[in-house]
């Protein structure tokens, strides 16, 4: 009896040093916010939404949950809140309508699952999800994710459910500069503010996973797809390497393939997460005059929130139970 305590002892404490240290890491989107014109109190409501984002995810993971659902979890809050360009607070296109984007990928599997282009899913992340788990494919767009959505009996709301005042404006100032020939989007220099919302997190288990999901661009053309739900671009998880989620300017990272080419640094140069988001991001994208910034997660859990732009709503909560949010650098 006495000689079995200390074998016991021995296994608790074997099996508690093999289970994966537990983090999230949440983005809000990244771009050219002026810190002058952001109130005190609208600062502290993006602080208080990225913290409930993060901890509707890290309840998950606190649970042994697994990083899927912490995904899915923390994006949610963000797609139900009008501050960001997701799910609620969408911007609208040349057209005056929400075309909204989300993918979410298993870092274990490497599967993954889609949707683009929709406009009458409340949560567009959960679709993705949906198309992971119940299709034999990745990507949905239109109508054909619509009708798929509601045949799985998602939540479905009516357009007008997407409109807020500031998004609205935001697409009248932009056919105004476009009207007098003023810089958009489209020369690289579009200097709206980018609401993706993103979220990578590590379970118990040592899976890894990553979501994404989006309004795009303001002002962008009826039927334009971006980076989010594209897998690899937006969106990539690999339990050998990492879990990024992006955000900024679509065009960059799909041309870049952004998301799997940090993984493909730590893969095939053997560099650290931070070197390798610091590469692409600091180098490979200014050189490119692309905008925007990363979130990402590796199989020990350190984070990284790398961007170029001056500002990108971010928080996480480490391995160590550590929770940070940040909007400015």
């Amino acid at each position: 009896m006495y000689k079995l305590l200390p074998l016991a002892l021995l296994a608790l404490a074997m099996t508690t040093e093999s289970a994966s240290p537990v983090a999230i890491v949440i983005h809000g989107g990244a771009g050219r916010m002026v810190k002058a014109k952001l109130t005190p109190a609208r600062q502290k409501e993006y602080h208080t939404t990225l913290e409930a984002s993060l901890r509707a995810g890290h309840a998950i993971l606190k649970k042994s949950g697994s990083s899927l659902d912490a995904v899915q979890a923390a994006i949610i809050v963000m797609e139900d809140s009008p501050l960001f360009n997701a799910g609620k607070g969408a911007v609208f296109t040349s057209e005056g309508r929400n075309e909204l984007d989300a993918s979410l990928m298993d870092g274990r599997t490497l599967e993954a699952g889609a949707v683009g282009g929709v406009t009458t899913l409340k949560n567009p992340i959960l679709a993705a999800r949906a198309v992971m788990d119940h299709t034999p494919h990745v990507l949905l767009t239109n109508q054909g994710a619509e009708a798929f959505a509601k045949n799985m009996r998602l939540e479905l709301v009516k357009p007008n459910y997407f409109y807020t005042d500031h998004r609205w404006r935001q697409l009248q100032e932009w056919k105004k500069k476009k009207a007098e020939g003023k810089n958009t989007f489209l020369d690289g220099k579009h200097a709206d503010y980018f609401g993706t919302v993103g979220c990578v997190a590590l379970d118990a288990k040592g899976n890894i996973a990553a979501g994404t999901s989006t309004g795009g661009l303001t002002g962008k053309q009826f039927g334009r797809i971006g980076d989010s739900p594209i897998i690899g671009a937006g969106t990539y998880a690999n339990n050998k390497t990492c879990g990024i989620s992006c955000t900024g300017h679509g065009e960059y990272f799909i041309r870049y393939a952004v998301a799997h080419d940090i993984s493909a640094h730590m893969e095939y140069k053997n560099s650290t997460l931070a070197e390798a988001a610091r590469d692409i991001v600091q180098i490979k994208l200014k050189k490119a005059k692309g905008s925007g910034g990363i979130i990402g997660l590796d199989a020990k859990g350190n984070i990284v929130m790398e961007f170029n732009t001056p500002a990108m709503n971010r928080g996480s909560i480490d391995k160590n139970g550590k929770l940070t949010t940040g909007i400015f650098k």
